[in-house]
């Protein structure tokens, strides 16, 4: 019971999502620097992380649901947050978040970017790696988004290989055209 009860807030609630499936709602204002939620689950090591992640990523392939909810929390551990007391799991990914992740410890809080009205979706950027870009399609609708979910650090580097990728002969066809 005490475990769920940190998986509440007062701040937010879970509805049906326009992005993916259900997201997290402001249920009132949310003032800037508030922390808005916990993002719970278990602790696990490396080579765990990596072989959950391996099998839900397979699973979410099979059903369309997005089901890994593994959280980065430092070099030797992550938190696996596919546990039903975690409401934060659900909030999406944006391209331009209202909230963050803030790591204290061995514990992850959502906080509020900036002031957030009532019935706004929360959101903050997965930060996931652009080596695997192709298995993330960003569906926020931001006009910013870079239509698939990579950190905002990584979005000149997925630029480039979306550049290349749309025209894998771009350095030949200018050869080309410049002779």
């Amino acid at each position: 019971m005490a475990l769920w009860k940190r998986g509440q807030s007062d701040y937010c609630e879970v509805r049906g999502s326009d992005i993916h499936g259900r997201g997290v709602y402001a249920s009132c204002f949310i003032p800037e620097n508030t922390r808005v939620i916990e993002y719970l689950g278990e602790l696990i090591d490396k080579q765990v992380s990596k072989r959950r992640g391996l099998s839900q990523h397979a699973k979410s392939l099979e059903t369309g649901d997005a089901a890994v909810y593994i959280f980065t929390l430092s070099k030797n551990f992550d938190l696996d947050g596919n546990v039903p007391w975690n409401t934060a799991r659900l909030i999406n990914h944006s391209c331009s978040p209202n909230c963050e992740a803030w790591i204290h410890g061995r514990r992850i809080f959502i906080h509020s970017l900036r002031d957030i009205d009532a019935g706004e979706e929360l959101s903050f950027d997965y930060g996931f790696e652009v080596d695997c870009y192709e298995d993330h399609p960003c569906l926020c609708g931001d006009p910013e988004c870079v239509g698939h979910i990579v950190s905002r650090e990584q979005w000149p580097e997925l630029r480039a290989r979306l550049k290349t990728k749309d025209h894998p002969n771009h350095s030949q066809m200018n050869h080309a055209s410049a002779s």
